[in-house]
């Protein structure tokens, strides 16, 4: 596959960088969604094998890979069979929004303490639910340090969804934490941090020169409103949208749309043919 082409000057220019410097660039990815098809069960959730393998022969030309991920961090390696991969041995994973952290080099996870507020919410959500008639048509994702509600297996997923956004945002308000609306999922999560802030940190403490980020969900676009930044302060930066037909918000910012994780996957291998 050819490598896809930025539609935009910045993203252009970010491409040109990451490939003249490689070992200056941080490619940033969304798991679900991205590198992992979305599935009725998030719990079947895997990686893509060509994205992983595409990965692990861009990886030692570049100075970092980082996944940046809702999930729980060790949940993230698991799906994603990312440990003991030849190639990916500075791979980094930022669970929780980047709460929590996994390292290649250490194989651990580096996590808060969960706040009091998730347990209160744990115990009232079935309450919620169950109030709404939703009990039985959602699935709630237990994450340990936040609790998820899926809506894609319900009748209608859209008015599930659309019937739990105000009382699932009063239940988190209640409890000092934020929902994080996704693909057919509201997440209610410590507040604090977000993928922005994570990708930010994260390319702070590298010192990177460049950075590709791709993701396909709602709460990848506080990562999108991180490159445009840092492309100001003189990091070179390309956005990339795993397109869906569920999600537009993404694709209409994108400087690279793609199709789905298998679209990922194929810039992922074009990235590795051309450094």
């Amino acid at each position: 596959m050819e490598l896809p082409q930025p539609t935009t000057p910045a993203g252009k220019a970010g491409l040109t960088a990451l490939l003249d410097d490689p070992s200056g660039a941080v490619v940033a990815l969304d798991f679900d969604g991205t590198l992992a098809p979305i599935v009725d069960d998030p719990e079947a959730a895997r990686a893509d094998t060509d994205a992983v393998l595409a990965l692990s022969r861009l990886a030692p030309h570049l100075d970092a890979v980082v996944i940046v991920t809702g999930r729980p961090a060790a949940v993230a390696v698991a799906y994603g069979r990312f440990a003991g991969v030849p190639g990916l041995d500075r791979l980094v994973v930022l669970g929780h929004y980047g709460l929590e952290r996994w390292d290649a080099v250490s194989g651990r996870v580096h996590a808060p303490d969960v706040p009091p507020g998730v347990d209160a919410v744990r115990a009232q959500l079935p309450g919620v639910l169950s109030g709404l008639g939703l009990w039985e048509t959602t699935w709630t994702e237990d994450k340990g340090s936040a609790l998820a509600v899926h809506t894609r297996r319900a009748p209608d997923p859209q008015g599930a969804f659309d019937a739990l956004r105000a009382p699932l945002a009063a239940l988190a308000h209640d409890h000092g934490l934020v929902v994080e609306p996704g693909r057919y999922v509201l997440e209610l999560r410590p507040a604090g941090m977000d993928k922005g802030q994570a990708l930010t940190a994260f390319l702070a403490e590298r010192g990177a020169r460049s950075v590709l980020f791709a993701g396909d969900d709602l709460g990848d676009l506080a990562a999108f409103d991180a490159v445009e930044r840092l492309r100001g302060d003189g990091v070179a930066g390309v956005t990339v949208c795993s397109g869906s037909a569920e999600v537009s918000e993404l694709a209409e910012r994108a400087d690279v749309v793609v199709d789905g994780p298998p679209g990922v996957a194929a810039l992922l291998a074009a990235l590795a043919d051309a450094v």
